[in-house]
């Protein structure tokens, strides 16, 4: 079940908007422009007003008269009654949904804030008393994630925060498919609830002793009993903690706020995964997460944004709150970006199109051309060995040259199965772009393996043979293109397809991604002019066609 429509009246800074969500929702613009009121008003909805708080607060402009209104449209709405657990309440609700798919859930300060209108088919449903706790067990779980999280809510259980609650329903599923845990409760009822059982009948006794010395000071007590009940999963979680190993084991609030939110994220995906591969598709979820780019690195930014991305595709919804042109600049199938701007003190949405994407990126890279840092051509590597050598050669030999960007086709792809298609990923937006016909690819020697691949991704892009625009190194690894030089660090400088693929007594590369990095910086630094031009002619070539091709 989602939210298909979204209206809110009177809310601090948003004085009437309406909108369509989909699956994937951004909401994007400036500091103070009113996102987290957007977040809050849904918040609203779902939660009611918080204890202790003014109502007069929250209306626009602090106005008495100005009433609330938040009114959210979900589809799905018969899988989500049949996803219910309790049985009562399923029958609530599909006798108030009447056969319909969509309903409407609003809540208003014109009327009795503390309940919720059911509104199906445009009427609103008048159900019985105990109606608005099956309309909790039927709407989707609210997760808001703000910027104000307390991270404890991460390094250790409550069952009050959203990331307990997670955690909770994951330990527990696990727990009670657990053969030794099932007998270690049958144990526990043995010990202390059967009558026949020694503690039982022990405490029993200090159960009348006690009750003799209180019936002298109240002669109306008849009866002390002492019981242990069966202790349920949260007091088994009192003590629960997280730990994380970074080369220093300690617990997670120890962490810096960066990996104390990428870890609260993590659990948020980790949650998702263990539900679908569990079954577990019942009660869909809604993420809403302010800031989610807050102390991310932009290429962490863009891993979350797919993690999210992958958490929408079934039965849940995710809405970012962002300053960030990472969480904008990708196309996704299924995502709505909102442009949020307050205009005279009030807070506007708009639904943006492609046509409008560049210039919301250029306003929240902060409005300026020399943000844009356009290069004259851009050369796709495979990965990060290339970049490193490169970059550094060009430095050091051909500063005068056009400006080119190198992009590592790898470096922000872990999902990839074959190199060719993390090329791919890099090359289709440049090929839809002015550089289509100049940007240039250089990649390894295929195996036999991936061949295959290769092959269809130049029958599917011509254009790149014909125009000269595609190269490929001799050997599966650059490392095999490097010039027969030895050094007291890293012996020769070429290695050997033997040595590349050699392995240690774990199964595991002798010579490791890191040592290749390290490897390439160091040749990069070290190696001349002549030697690169000569020795390494392929990589020469693709960098001297790119400068040509190059504005």
């Amino acid at each position: 079940m989602k939210i298909t429509r979204i209206k809110i009246e009177n809310f601090r800074s948003i004085k009437k908007t309406e909108f369509y969500t989909s699956d994937f929702n951004i909401a994007v613009g400036q500091n103070n422009c009113g996102k987290t009121n957007f977040f809050e008003a849904v918040q609203f909805l779902f939660n009611g007003v918080a204890r202790g708080q003014n109502i007069t607060e929250l209306k626009h402009k602090r106005q008495t008269e100005n009433e609330i209104l938040v009114e959210l449209e979900f589809s799905g709405a018969q899988q989500g009654a049949k996803n219910m657990l309790n049985q009562a309440n399923k029958t609530k609700i599909l006798n108030a949904l009447n056969k319909n798919d969509t309903v409407v859930i609003s809540r208003s300060t014109s009327e009795d804030v503390k309940k919720r209108k059911f509104i199906v088919d445009g009427k609103e449903e008048n159900p019985k008393t105990g109606f608005d706790k099956a309309l909790n067990d039927f709407l989707p779980k609210f997760e808001y994630i703000t910027t104000k999280q307390y991270y404890d809510a991460v390094a250790k259980y409550s069952k009050t925060t959203p990331m307990g609650i997670m955690l909770s329903g994951v330990l527990s599923a696990i727990l009670q498919e657990n053969v030794q845990y099932r007998e270690f409760q049958t144990k526990f009822r043995e010990l202390f609830e059967d009558d026949n059982s020694e503690i039982k009948t022990e405490f029993d006794n200090v159960g009348n002793n006690v009750q003799i010395y209180l019936e002298k000071q109240f002669p109306d007590c008849t009866k002390v009993k002492f019981e242990v009940t069966a202790p349920v999963f949260d007091d088994l979680l009192k003590n629960f903690e997280t730990t994380i190993n970074d080369g220093v084991e300690t617990s997670a609030e120890e962490k810096g706020d960066g990996m104390q939110r990428a870890l609260m994220l993590a659990i948020i995906q980790a949650y998702a995964d263990f539900r679908k591969s569990n079954d577990d598709l019942g009660k869909s979820f809604l993420f809403f997460i302010d800031e989610a780019e807050l102390h991310l690195h932009p290429t962490a930014q863009r891993k979350l944004k797919d993690v999210l991305y992958t958490l929408s595709n079934e039965n849940d919804q995710v809405f970012i709150n962002t300053h960030s042109s990472v969480f904008v600049a990708d196309n996704f199938e299924n995502q709505s970006i909102l442009k949020v701007e307050k205009l005279e003190g009030q807070t506007e949405f708009e639904l943006t199109t492609n046509l409008d994407k560049p210039y919301v990126v250029f306003e929240l890279l902060g409005g300026s051309p020399s943000d844009l840092l356009l290069p004259k051509n851009f050369l796709i590597v495979e990965g990060q060995s290339e970049f490193e050598l490169l970059t550094r050669v060009i430095k050091r030999f051909y500063p005068n040259k056009p400006n080119i960007q190198i992009i590592k086709a790898n470096g922000d792809v872990n999902q990839v199965t074959r190199t060719i298609n993390s090329i791919e990923k890099a090359y289709i937006p440049l090929n839809a772009s002015i550089y289509r016909e100049r940007t240039v690819i250089l990649i390894d020697e295929p195996s036999k393996q991936t061949a295959g691949g290769v092959n269809q991704f130049l029958q599917n892009n011509k254009s790149l043979n014909r125009n000269r625009q595609f190269f490929q190194l001799i050997g599966r690894d650059l490392e095999q293109s490097y010039p027969n030089q030895v050094c007291p660090i890293y012996g020769n400088w070429k290695k050997t397809q033997e040595e590349l693929d050699k392995e240690n007594q774990n199964g595991k590369k002798i010579i490791t991604g890191d040592k290749k990095k390290k490897l390439a910086k160091h040749i990069g630094l070290n190696i001349t002019q002549k030697q690169f031009e000569n020795d390494m002619q392929i990589c020469f070539q693709a960098l001297e066609r790119t400068w040509e091709l190059a504005y």
